[in-house]
């Protein structure tokens, strides 16, 4: 089966004591395997663990993993009292240095910057990554299915390009044979049939491109990772089929050709979007 490189999957889960988690993966088309991740605060420490999960599913393409927490998480109240020792110090020094019989209320203390605040009771990434390793692979298979469902498209399509070019260079090779039959019969001296079967023999390009073709089609067949191999058989087949329209002494066989190419440049421009 192909996988294209482009897709989106999602997922998310309530968990205790933490709120909403939840994971969304989305892909579009890279030359090698590129994770970008938007992660909380706090979960640098993660992202190594993370990073191997999605390795291990997925080969080719640009992935951005974003991880969300939302909810109501337990939060206590801190009191930072080396800072209030501080103030009280401070205050008390101004008060005395001023001579403010005014007395430090309590309400006044609590307002001063950096006194009180709420501190969330924060869970071990130990415990959180269970937890967080099972949403990520079910976001991983939501998004293996949208990969898959499209690279099956791709995959038909591919297939019905590789046929049509099948057929067109069966019916090119049938019209250069007659082709040439009929020009060398108008030519008088070996040295003018080697002279023009140098220039206009399409044979070996059209053996090599039927090759390719074949190529074509059993890597398809064999699925699986094989979006940079697609790639490089596209390239060969437009090199071949370039060389057979500047070679060509027939207006028929070159107007095929075109067509041909334009097929190829199709192929060219869909298997970059195979993983």
């Amino acid at each position: 089966m192909l996988n294209s490189m482009t897709g989106f999957g999602g997922k998310e889960r309530e968990i205790a004591q933490l709120g909403k988690l939840s994971v969304e993966l989305r892909s579009a088309n890279h030359k090698f395997l590129d994770i970008v991740f938007h992660l909380p605060d706090g979960y640098l420490s993660l992202e190594d663990r993370i990073k191997k999960e999605i390795e291990a599913r997925i080969k080719r393409g640009r992935v951005i993993c974003a991880i969300n927490i939302t909810g109501q998480r337990a939060q206590k109240a801190f009191i930072n009292q080396n800072l209030l020792k501080d103030y009280i110090a401070v205050l008390k020094n101004i008060k005395s240095r001023f001579r403010i019989e005014n007395n430090i209320s309590l309400g006044v203390l609590m307002h001063l910057p950096g006194v009180l605040s709420l501190a969330e009771d924060k869970i071990p990434k130990e415990r959180i990554w269970p937890q967080l390793k099972i949403v990520l692979n079910q976001a991983l298979d939501s998004l293996a299915k949208t990969r898959g469902k499209e690279g099956k498209a791709l995959y038909f399509y591919l297939k019905s390009r590789a046929q049509a070019l099948d057929n067109s260079l069966a019916v090119i090779k049938d019209k250069f044979k007659k082709v040439i039959k009929k020009k060398l019969i108008c030519l008088k001296t070996d040295d003018e049939r080697v002279s023009f079967l140098k220039d206009t023999d399409i044979s070996e390009e059209i053996e090599r491109l039927t090759f390719h073709i074949r190529n074509l089609k059993n890597k398809l067949a064999k699925g699986g990772a094989v979006g940079k191999e697609l790639d490089f058989i596209a390239q060969e087949m437009q090199r071949e089929a370039n060389t057979i329209a500047a070679k060509s002494c027939d207006a028929f066989i070159s107007g095929r050709v075109v067509g041909m190419k334009s097929q190829i440049e199709k192929i060219r421009e869909q298997v970059q979007n195979i993983e």
